[in-house]
């Protein structure tokens, strides 16, 4: 929770009590944050880590066994080794329902020795299209690095190692509609894309070189949990800041980037970033709203 994404954020011994007696606290233990949802056969367990593996047969993937709205998701993965192209492992967060809000991640393999790239998307009540690419400035394949989702009622920031890498800021008054009612699971999967994974799918899955396996460890979720039994109403306010709870995520500090993330932001995207839907007139003719107003 604390840590350069967010400045140092200091809690007392019975505030934090607090927090994790209010659930917002979980434990870094995969089985009582997640369970696999389908190739159950496809996951190795070896302490506190978890293999995940593609072949030529199935991916895989996994979900937690509860949703949140509001607060900051983490996993720290290790990617496929060498030739990766044609494969995707994902890890975003999404609400159920065609009107879906969802946070995405999906890292892109390649062939050995090119980089790797991570996509980026939001969806707002079911719309997409919001694609952002960079090339990590890192071999995420070689050791372990943190992934991030934070969002709250202003924000959701996309984060590696916890530079953001993303901001998704709330502009609803500029008619923006924003991603801020609906619960969500956290989900990672790994599957076969090679139809537009890699060099928009010209370069195919080797399947000499399977089984591709991703490693996850650090699974953290410190966010509100949203309950199942309580009406819609009244779980949005549950997760809100009002006079009897105060919550970390809706702290002043957190309702924008600081001056050294958005330093950050600015270095991420002027020197690793390859695709922006913002830029891209060819599928966009008209800019997007958002595109329009966003300051990042």
């Amino acid at each position: 929770m604390a840590g350069s994404a967010f400045g140092i954020m200091v809690f007392s011994l019975s505030a934090f009590l607090s927090l994790a007696l209010l659930g917002l606290v979980s434990s870094a233990k995969f089985d009582e944050l997640f369970q696999p949802t389908w190739a159950f056969d496809h996951f190795t367990y070896e302490g506190e880590q978890i293999h995940m593996k593609l072949d030529n047969f199935s991916g895989a993937g996994f979900q937690s066994k509860n949703k949140y709205l509001f607060g900051k998701v983490s996993l720290q993965i290790k990617l496929i080794e060498g030739d990766s192209a044609g494969t995707v492992t994902a890890f975003y967060m999404s609400s159920d329902g065609p009107q879906h809000n969802e946070f995405d991640f999906e890292f892109l393999g390649n062939t050995t020795g090119e980089p790797y790239s991570v996509q980026t998307n939001l969806y707002v009540n079911g719309v997409g299209n919001r694609e952002q690419r960079l090339n990590l400035w890192f071999d995420p394949t070689t050791e372990f690095h943190s992934y991030s989702i934070f969002w709250n009622q202003r924000q959701v920031v996309f984060l590696v190692d916890e530079t953001p890498i993303r901001v998704h800021t709330n502009m609803e008054n500029k008619g923006v509609p924003f991603p801020k009612d609906q619960a969500m699971g956290v989900y990672s999967s790994i599957w076969n894309a090679d139809d537009w994974a890699t060099q928009g799918g010209r370069v195919k899955t080797d399947w000499s070189h399977a089984p591709f396996i991703a490693t996850y460890k650090g699974f953290e979720i410190n966010a509100c949990e949203y309950p199942v039994s309580i009406a819609a109403a009244d779980k949005a306010k549950k997760c809100i800041s009002n006079g009897g709870q105060k919550y970390w995520w809706d702290e002043p500090t957190l309702s924008e980037l600081s001056v050294h993330q958005n330093h950050q932001l600015v270095w991420v995207k002027a020197h690793h970033m390859v695709y922006d839907y913002c830029t891209d007139s060819a599928r966009f003719p008209v800019t997007p709203l958002e595109c329009v107003h966003h300051r990042h």
